[in-house]
């Protein structure tokens, strides 16, 4: 399966995918290799998500794998879908999902780590992967920030953001936030549970992930 995403930055802390951003300059950062494991997605149940997970089919016609009890949030975006945000009831965990504008995973990420687009205050890129994997076709950026727009103070936050070709042909981001003092293992988590469970809209996909067009 693959996945495709659409980047719309904020003009401040280059988190809200509802605004373009602004002219901005930001300090190099130094790219490192993944310790990751090179496979993209976890080995979900052939039925079901992990437990503690439910499938949401989204009014924004995407289908996708949350914890249980999240709530969900949209704001506007420039381009495809409205940009998707569910939160844990604490409001310190976020799973985002939206659509990318550029033509592949890796123009993307490379116009977001340019000068030219906004970061959030404090970003520190972690690492930047490419996972393609035969029909898989996606790219991952780890980085620490210390403010994320529109959420709660939480210290240091921990953030992976993966953008892939879906199964539509279409490019999508998902991207998993947490608190990094509790550790990074709960933000991979979420987004490869996401991501395994991910079904683009317009599409029909059982559960062992094959999808078809309507």
């Amino acid at each position: 399966m693959s996945l495709v995403l659409a980047l719309v930055v904020g003009k401040d802390d280059g988190d809200d995918r509802s605004q373009k951003a602004q002219g901005h300059t930001s300090a190099p950062v130094t790219r490192s290799p993944s310790p990751l494991s090179s496979s993209p997605t976890p080995s979900p149940s052939p039925s079901a998500p992990p437990a503690g997970y439910e499938l949401r089919d989204d009014d924004e016609g995407f289908r996708v794998a949350v914890p249980e009890g999240w709530t969900r949030a949209t704001v506007p975006s420039e381009y495809g879908m409205a940009v998707v945000n569910f939160r844990s009831p604490d409001r310190e965990r976020r799973l985002q999902v939206y659509e990318v504008s550029e033509a592949n995973p890796e123009a993307s990420f490379d116009l977001y780590l340019s000068d030219q687009t906004a970061k959030p205050r404090g970003f520190e890129e972690l690492a930047l992967t490419k996972l393609d994997d035969g029909d898989f076709t996606g790219s991952r950026l780890e980085y620490l920030a210390d403010t994320i727009r529109n959420e709660p103070e939480v210290g240091t936050w921990h953030v992976y953001d993966e953008r892939f070709v879906a199964a539509d042909g279409k490019i999508y981001a998902l991207a998993a936030y947490g608190p990094d003092a509790d550790g990074r293992k709960d933000e991979l988590d979420l987004l490869t549970t996401a991501l395994a469970w991910f079904c683009p809209p317009g599409m029909n996909c059982d559960p062992s992930g094959n999808a078809a067009l309507d």
